[in-house]
């Protein structure tokens, strides 16, 4: 199991204003596997990926990447688990408009100070078909171009698991 969460829920507001986005959701996300989750506008998807994701807290149950219950994790902890082990895909794609395709794909490893595995990179700029366009600003790139730069981004330091918010 890749991630987990049990008995998760997760409550917005108090009183008349209360709003539960999760009430008791269990549920596994095995390794290596696709999975989608689908409902209704307003139905928690996005907050249970975000929850999962060790991006929000629970109001209460668990959440596990691997066997880390990220409820047990300082913020430092927390903190080093989403960047070495988690890949995020954000349905804005959180580019930074000031560095080029190239260098918002390495930022996470170069803010960690970690080094880039070249050949692993050439592979998924290559893949994405990404290569003739490292040079150039997020505002040179088509939509569909920023969506696959976040997608490299999320892929280049080969993470256990990756969360995508309408990818």
């Amino acid at each position: 199991i890749a991630a987990r969460a049990v008995d998760a829920v997760k409550v917005y507001g108090k009183g008349d204003t209360e709003v539960r986005a999760l009430d008791g959701v269990t549920v596994d996300f095995p390794a290596h596997v696709f999975t989608a989750i689908m409902g209704p506008s307003g139905s928690g998807k996005s907050t249970l990926m975000q929850c999962v994701a060790g991006l929000d807290t629970l109001s209460a149950g668990q959440v596990f990447i691997g066997d880390a219950d990220l409820s047990r994790l300082s913020e430092k902890q927390l903190t080093l688990l989403r960047r070495d082990k988690i890949g995020f895909v954000f349905q804005s794609f959180n580019l930074v408009p000031t560095l080029t395709a190239g260098e918002n794909i390495t930022l996470p490893m170069d803010l960690a100070g970690r080094r880039h595995d070249q050949a692993w990179l050439d592979q998924v700029v290559s893949t994405l078909g990404l290569g003739d366009r490292l040079h150039h600003r997020p505002s040179e790139l088509s939509g569909g171009q920023q969506q696959r730069v976040a997608v490299a981004r999320a892929l280049a330091s080969r993470p256990e698991i990756i969360f995508g918010d309408e990818p």
